[in-house]
């Protein structure tokens, strides 16, 4: 086995939460940080991880009620305030002394913008790459000023996100979704995914774990999507962001980073014609080398 395909395997804890960690590569080399989203686990970063790790130490882990991870014991354990500290944890205990490069997906984005816009981030997080997860304070914001400005652009942004959002409504109905995914869709992800992302099964994606991870997932929108959206805060941030916009993408609509850089001053765009999850299960190499230049400063 290469060094950059061994991965070595250690547990860090996070206030009442022991996290699953993995990294690969050379730790002596620059630490990228990869966050993976719902429903997935570390596995979901497995091309992704294996490729940076031939010039970078990669490290992963399970987000808290994911994977190999703790449970929290409650809804209010899946607040973002104590994600953004799982995140500072493993960076602190795989990379102590030295900033790491973030690169994270879906609601390991909204998690990691929770991070990223705290006033320690330029001390520990040395850029930030985002696909296909707003920070959520910001996308209050956004939502106030269409809803003021009612104009035909508006309107037309607010309705194709709203109907982009479908599952998130039912995500707060307190029987359908989890039973959706424990009397079926769990079972069945692989399809969807290969029906509806273009993306192929493979070991460890959808991960033997989906159909817990999926229903326990489900506290991470139940404990902050309307509480951030009703009272967002101002969260600007000076670490460096790399916006990469999937074109493809049938959840996240494109339009809701309009007016960014009004909070992220240093901010690049990026585009990749990829759906919400082919951008990290085929296109590996593609999104690798995005963060490999972005990282490198180029």
């Amino acid at each position: 086995m290469s060094a950059a395909a061994e991965v070595r395997h250690s547990r860090v804890t996070s206030g009442d939460v022991s996290l699953a960690v993995y990294e690969q590569g050379d730790p002596a080399a620059p630490t990228v940080l990869l966050v993976h989203g719902y429903p997935d686990t570390h596995r979901v970063w497995d091309e992704v991880a294996e490729v940076l790790a031939a010039d970078h130490h990669v490290v992963r882990y399970d987000v808290r009620g994911a994977g190999d991870s703790g449970v929290p014991a409650d809804r209010a354990g899946y607040r973002l305030e104590l994600l953004a500290q799982d995140l500072f944890a493993v960076a602190d205990a795989t990379s102590p002394g030295r900033p790491v490069h973030v690169v994270a997906h879906d609601w390991g984005s909204i998690q990691s913008w929770e991070a990223v816009t705290e006033p320690k981030a330029p001390a520990r997080i040395a850029s930030y790459t985002t696909m296909s997860g707003p920070c959520l304070d910001h996308m209050g914001f956004w939502l106030r000023r269409r809803m003021r400005r009612p104009t035909a652009r508006h309107l037309r942004q607010l309705v194709v996100q709203g109907v982009s959002s479908w599952y998130i409504y039912l995500f707060h109905l307190p029987v359908l979704a989890p039973a959706a995914w424990r009397f079926g869709l769990a079972r069945r992800w692989g399809t969807v995914l290969r029906v509806f992302q273009g993306v192929s099964p493979r070991p460890g994606h959808p991960a033997a774990t989906i159909a817990s991870d999926a229903v326990r997932g489900i506290e991470l929108y139940r404990a902050n999507m309307r509480q951030r959206l009703r009272r967002p805060r101002r969260r600007p941030t000076e670490v460096p962001v790399q916006l990469v916009t999937l074109t493809k993408d049938a959840f996240v609509s494109s339009a809701l980073s309009e007016g960014l850089e009004e909070w992220v001053p240093h901010l690049e765009r990026r585009e990749l014609p990829a759906t919400h999850w082919s951008a990290l299960l085929n296109q590996a190499p593609e999104l690798a080398d995005l963060v490999r230049k972005f990282a490198a400063g180029k």
